[in-house]
């Protein structure tokens, strides 16, 4: 019980943490709507209303821009060490890991706006994930990214899931996830902790892989829980 108060009571600082990141995060869009708006002083009525939806469009992109910056650097640096294993969910672990994902949780609000792109590649790596060449990532939920590796040319579809973690029967399992090169993670899919998935491999669409699975190379798997389907050509 007091581990549980201690839970809950640690959510209000979280949640000023984030609101404060958020704010931070708008500063230069106001600083760029600010000087549009000058700009705009003595224009005509169509063009001064057309500027400032444009400046809003855009201090929308730079605003997200930022917060994803701040947010993988943030991330980056201020995790905890958090390693392989089974611990109790009530335990000083799991809130480490809650504070980790805290970073993550904020950054969301924009990553699945401009998915697939470079600014989210970085963001993952700064985040800690190991992410290959020519890797493209269509999903706002590439979670405990510091346990992710994703080799070259690898294809995480959109609304596909990679868990580094999963909580059951009263621990929280943390645990890597490794995606060889030209493998492709279809959209909607899940992917537990401890999973490998070989080089050209596929997880077809919705599939679930339960954790610690392994997929050898070359051969496409599907379905709850994710079998065997053919090998690939």
């Amino acid at each position: 019980m007091r581990f549980s108060l201690i839970q809950h009571v640690l959510t209000v600082p979280a949640a000023i943490f984030a609101a404060i990141i958020w704010g931070v995060a708008a500063v230069p869009s106001y600083l760029l709507f600010l000087e549009i708006k000058e700009w705009l002083v003595g224009q005509s009525f169509w063009v001064e209303i057309f500027g400032i939806c444009i400046g809003l469009g855009l201090g929308y992109l730079l605003w997200g821009l930022v917060l994803l910056l701040i947010c993988g650097i943030l991330g980056g640096l201020l995790r905890p060490p958090l390693r392989e294993g089974r611990y109790p969910l009530k335990s000083w672990v799991t809130i480490g890991w809650a504070w980790s994902l805290l970073f993550h949780k904020v950054a969301q609000m924009f990553i699945k706006n401009i998915v697939p792109s470079l600014q989210v590649n970085i963001y993952y790596k700064l985040m800690g994930a190991k992410i290959g060449k020519s890797v493209q990532i269509l999903t706002d939920s590439l979670n405990d990214a510091h346990m992710v590796t994703l080799g070259d040319g690898v294809v995480v579809g959109g609304n596909a899931t990679i868990n580094g973690h999963l909580v059951e029967r009263g621990e929280i399992v943390l645990a890597p996830v490794k995606v060889g090169n030209n493998a492709v993670i279809g959209g909607g899919s899940i992917v537990q902790p401890g999973c490998t998935i070989g080089e050209g491999a596929v997880v077809a669409s919705r599939a679930v892989v339960p954790k610690w699975t392994e997929i050898p190379a070359g051969e496409a798997w599907g379905g709850i829980p994710a079998s065997f389907i053919k090998k690939v050509d």
